[in-house]
């Protein structure tokens, strides 16, 4: 019987093409193609960023001890403005949800509010890694490096002896104008005398930081402070090798450059996905505020935004994951 199952279907019904064979439309069939192939890139950096932390003999940095700056705030609060970030994101992907809910009953005004929301919510986390990016590249004061073993006691009263290559980090005032000084600025000067380290820069304003401590083991266990003399020690035994922030050359962070490199690669390729996912919502959201989709009779688009913006969110998820708590 089943050999004579399709004698009653026409050739053209049979191979004529037009219906999906999963029941889905095809936008939403090849959407799910792309997220795949996405997946796959994603998970392939994450891959390659646990693999190359494995293989690494130097100390790997700390994500919270790295991402622990609030804007326009002194102090450290470990991840709270990246969890932060993390929040308005899924709550976005709620919205999301809400927005295609609206659709599915043919709400246009609900669909318009909740897209809106998710857009706020999408820019506010652009807004976000824009900052975090921009604090990342400026670092936290800057560090440089031993070029002769030092014995010093930290202000805890452990006692350490640092080898020849040791990063050496200072604090943001200080820093500033060590930047300018390493780089031979010749409108700061060093000022050594009567047990005081101090950076001047003269011009139309004078600027002026002194030496009162130094940092050992900043971004990996066992941070410690180093104060008074035993500072002046670390620094007297500093070599011409400084490093201020992060870059494709550069990392103040960790000895090894992948670090670094790794953060802006994935993050930036996530972010570029939100962009996209926001400038997409845009479209959609004035699509639907003049009445597209009502026309239409359905709202099918943004169902398929809304499988795009959930995956960014999940993506993100193992990001956080990954990079900033493991």
């Amino acid at each position: 019987m089943s050999g004579h199952s399709n004698d009653n279907v026409s050739s053209e019904e049979l191979w004529g093409g037009g219906q999906s064979p999963y029941g889905i439309s095809y936008g939403k069939m090849y959407m799910w193609f792309f997220l795949v192939s996405d997946a796959l890139t994603f998970g392939g950096l994450l891959t390659a960023y646990g693999f190359s932390r494995a293989a690494s003999e130097d100390p790997w940095p700390i994500g919270e001890q790295v991402f622990r700056a609030l804007p326009g705030l002194e102090g450290h609060y470990p991840l709270i403005y990246v969890a932060l970030m993390t929040f308005i994101l899924i709550v976005s992907s709620v919205t999301m949800v809400l927005a295609v809910e609206a659709g599915h009953r043919n709400d246009k005004r609900s669909v318009v509010r909740w897209m809106a929301a998710t857009i706020i919510g999408g820019l506010f986390f652009l807004g976000s890694q824009a900052w975090e990016w921009s604090h990342f590249i400026h670092g936290g004061g800057g560090s440089f490096l031993l070029a002769k073993e030092v014995t010093i006691t930290a202000d805890n009263g452990s006692e350490y002896t640092l080898p020849v290559g040791e990063a050496i980090y200072m604090d943001h005032h200080f820093g500033e104008l060590a930047e300018g000084y390493s780089n031979g600025d010749e409108s700061v000067e060093l000022h050594s005398d009567h047990g005081h380290v101090k950076l001047i820069q003269y011009g139309e304003h004078t600027h002026e930081a002194e030496l009162h401590s130094l940092t050992i083991h900043k971004y990996i266990t066992d941070e410690q402070e180093v104060s008074g003399e035993f500072a002046h020690k670390l620094w007297d035994a500093r070599s011409t090798s400084f490093t201020f922030g992060a870059n494709m050359h550069e990392n103040e962070y960790a000895l090894q450059q992948s670090y670094a490199n790794f953060f802006f690669f994935i993050t930036g390729f996530h972010g570029f996905h939100v962009f996209s996912g926001v400038v997409i919502n845009i479209i959609i959201f004035i699509m639907a505020y003049r009445g597209v989709f009502e026309k239409r009779k359905h709202y099918e688009m943004v169902e398929k935004v809304g499988l795009y913006w959930h995956f960014i969110d999940l993506v993100w998820v193992f990001v956080f994951t990954f990079f900033y708590l493991i």
